[in-house]
């Protein structure tokens, strides 16, 4: 089937700018939303018709049929044809109604008198079938072909915003790993500073975003059609619409609001632990910047997780289309051979057009009638299953480098002189070598239980259309049960991963060891872990804000400066989003370090205090400053200077 770009752009420029369908009906079919794409024959008319007509009438009448012919395909030459020929060789539409042109489109004519939908003047139209057919047939096959030209022109229009903003999209994400860098490199030498700095620039930034989305509410006041409601409006493609909306601003700053009453909240209450973290987070500032090669480390985990990536959706795609094109028979009236196999090349030739007219031989999937095509779905959840288990395991062979690298900053009685000279990859090597096995396990388990998920989503999605309710209940609690499960999980492996990079010990003898420990020192965990993720969120927040509102100032032409540089777009918010999500991701691989250099000197000060007491005989390996804050300055700074060199 042609499509309509093509013949748009092969006859604009030969008088011929709209686009026709044969039968607009056949827009309304499922196939519309799959494929992008009408299923019936598409030409390019000078202009759309104006009256109704069916090529059985217009044959009869040689004025009539030389304007039919205008709406026939260009290779249509034999007027002597019957008409049944000419429709089953679907040379031209079988009816004309009359219709308008809407973005070079011919769409039926429709208007509403008294709430009663017509085309013409008529509520009713022949098919050229010999069947009478209700107008809001055409009008539904309207709205499908106009998703699908709307569908297509974002596509269209996000794809050249792309070509002409991607180098300033990756010079935005150099900004996001320079800003990550310094930060992390300010944090190194100025941890309590910089997260006072971080915190209060954090809550500058939302209320500035207060402020704007204020400013632009108050400046919509008056203004014609700024008061109409989000749900009235509906989904529009031109997202800048939105924006035009008081509603819409009122919306984010009501969100922003929320936002920053939530953090201002959170450090009131959390003030005193925000030190304890503080302190924490400044040994390992000491701990990375003695390993600073771990800040490139994440460069290799995202490189191995690409390949990942690469295996998994390759081997889709190979099992997907394995085998040959599957076409079969698709009709609209009742036909014996409807869901038959079929040949695209024989088709017209069998006997199944003349016993279905309106048959049509369609491609349906890749694959076959084989014991393995059947199966193929099985294939594919395995293949799945594979890809979970290779990405945990990837995962999870970063974490314990990391841990094992830190660890030894950690057990090192003098810092750094005790230290292995490079700590990072005697860590790697370690793993690779003797710990693949306790990686794998611990993948698999967690593997395990992401394609139980999987398979529940699944299911969810069969028994939609469904009317058992507890059916969907229990569904609903299974899915909840093993969302915590998951998370339970994965807290439990890292944790693991860390007293195997300590210990050397199996994988269930670590998580074994890692949970009692955890559990002896809940408080601690309580007060440590979440607030220190807390904070590394709000430097996350901080860099993907600035980074997000430079990009906005950029891309909407608001710096003057640059204001002629900056590129025309169709949607602004295409590039602004990508430089916002690709800035996160970046923020997050460079304090993902820190936050398994927390862990493992969490986990490691917990080992600590039970393997030693501080005496000369057992001395802390802790810094005296990590033990002032944690030990509430119970120990003697004398026990444990030596102990540091």
């Amino acid at each position: 089937m042609p499509s309509g770009w093509h013949f748009l752009g092969r006859f604009l420029r030969r008088g011929k700018p709209f686009l026709f369908y044969f039968d607009i009906v056949k827009c309304a079919s499922p196939l519309v939303l799959l494929e992008f794409q009408c299923p019936t024959t598409q030409i390019c008319v000078s202009k759309c018709p104006d009256r109704f007509m069916t090529y059985l009438t217009a044959s009869k009448v040689p004025a009539n049929l030389e304007y039919y012919r205008q709406f026939c395909v260009p290779e249509f030459r034999d007027v002597s044809k019957s008409p049944i020929e000419v429709l089953k060789d679907k040379e031209c539409p079988a009816m004309l109604f009359p219709s308008t042109p809407l973005a070079r489109r011919c769409f039926p004519a429709i208007q509403a008198k008294k709430g009663v939908i017509m085309v013409g003047n008529e509520t009713t139209y022949d098919d050229g079938h010999g069947n009478r057919r209700n107008v809001t047939e055409l009008l539904e096959g309207a709205r499908k072909a106009n998703v699908v030209l709307e569908m297509r022109q974002l596509a269209m229009k996000i794809f050249e915003d792309y070509t002409v903003s991607w180098y300033w999209i990756i010079i935005g994400l150099v900004i996001a790993m320079v800003a990550s860098l310094i930060f992390i490199v300010l944090l190194r030498f100025l941890a309590g500073i910089m997260v006072w700095v971080m915190i209060v620039l954090v809550i500058l930034v939302l209320g500035y975003g207060i402020f704007h989305c204020y400013v632009e509410y108050a400046q919509l006041k008056g203004e014609a059609g700024s008061d109409v409601s989000l749900t009235d409006l509906g989904f529009q493609t031109d997202l800048r619409v939105y924006l035009h909306l008081r509603q819409t601003w009122l919306a984010f700053m009501i969100i922003l609001c929320v936002v920053e009453v939530i953090i201002i909240l959170l450090l009131i209450f959390l003030r005193k632990r925000i030190l304890i973290a503080i302190a924490l987070i400044k040994e390992a500032s000491r701990a990375v910047g003695h390993i600073m090669m771990s800040l490139l480390f994440p460069l290799c985990t995202f490189f191995l997780l690409c390949l990942c990536i690469a295996y998994w959706a390759s081997t889709a795609v190979f099992l997907s289309t394995s085998n040959e094109a599957v076409y079969k028979v698709f009709n609209e009236s009742a036909c014996q051979f409807s869901g038959q196999t079929c040949s695209p090349e024989k088709f017209n030739t069998s006997n199944v057009t003349k016993l279905c007219p309106d048959a049509q031989c369609l491609f349906a999937f890749y694959g076959g009638e084989t014991a393995y095509h059947k199966y193929l779905i099985v294939l594919q959840f395995f293949n799945v299953f594979m890809f979970f288990w290779l990405v945990n395991f990837v995962i999870a062979l970063g974490q314990v480098t990391l841990a094992g690298a830190f660890a030894s900053y950690y057990w090192a009685f003098k810092k750094p002189d005790d230290m292995p000279a490079f700590p990072l990859f005697s860590a790697f090597g370690r793993a690779l070598r003797y710990h693949t096995g306790s990686l794998a396990f611990g993948s698999l388990i967690l593997a395990i239980v992401q394609v139980i998920r999987v398979i529940l989503e699944y299911l969810d999605h069969r028994l939609k259309a469904a009317d058992n309710k507890f059916a969907k209940f229990l569904l609903s609690c299974l899915k909840c049960c093993f969302w915590c499960l998951e998370k339970f999980i994965k807290f439990l492996n890292r944790n693991a991963y860390i007293m195997i990079a300590v210990y050397g010990t199996n994988f269930c003898t670590s998580a074994r060891n890692a949970f009692f420990l955890l559990m002896r020192n809940i408080i601690r965990v309580a007060v440590l872990d979440k607030v220190t993720d807390f904070l590394f969120f709000l430097g996350k927040l901080l860099i993907v804000g600035s980074v997000g509102v430079l990009a906005f100032f950029f891309f909407t032409h608001r710096i003057k400066l640059v204001e002629d540089t900056a590129p025309s777009l169709n949607y602004y918010w295409v590039p602004i989003l990508t430089v916002i999500v690709g800035s996160y991701l970046i923020a997050h691989g460079f304090f993902s370090v820190y936050g398994m250099c927390v862990d493992t000197l969490f986990l490691c000060f917990c080992e600590d205090l039970e393997r030693n007491d501080g005496s000369p005989e057992r001395p802390y390996y802790m810094s005296p400053e990590l033990s002032a804050i944690l030990l509430k300055g119970t120990l003697e700074p004398s026990k444990n200077t030596d102990s540091q060199g």
